[in-house]
C-alpha cells in the first residue's frame, strides 16, 4: 500500500489539489505533510500507512485519501483492496472526478 500511496502523492502537484507552492521543493508531488492536510488525518499517521507501519485503515480514511489523492474508481478499488477492504462493502466509492488521474501501482 505503501508504494501505491507514494506513487499517488509524487504524481499530484501543490497546483493540482488547490495548494500554493512555495519556492523549490525537495520532493516530487505533494508533501505526506500537504497529503495528510487534504485528508484530515495527522501526519505521523500517514506516515506509518505509507511505511507500513499501519496497515488497517478505516473504509474513511480510505475515501479521505482517495479523495486527497484524486483516484479515480479504479485506483480506489485498488487501495481499498491493498487495505484489505473489499470494494464496493468495504469501501465507498464515490464518482470519480473528471480530472482525476489515474496512479500506477
Amino acid at each position: 500500500m505503501g508504494d501505491f500511496l507514494r506513487a499517488c502523492r509524487a504524481a499530484l502537484c501543490p497546483h493540482d489539489v488547490g495548494m500554493p507552492s512555495h519556492g523549490t521543493r525537495r520532493v516530487a508531488g505533494l508533501r505526506r505533510e500537504e497529503v495528510a492536510v487534504l485528508a484530515a488525518v495527522n501526519a505521523d499517521y500517514y506516515t506509518r500507512l505509507e511505511q507500513g507501519r499501519e496497515r488497517n485503515p478505516s473504509p474513511q480514511v480510505i475515501d479521505a485519501l482517495s479523495h486527497a489523492l484524486h483516484l479515480d474508481e479504479d485506483a480506489r478499488a485498488h487501495l481499498c483492496r491493498l487495505a484489505g477492504a473489499a470494494p464496493p462493502t468495504g469501501c465507498r466509492l464515490a464518482a470519480p472526478s473528471a480530472s482525476a488521474p489515474l496512479c500506477d501501482s
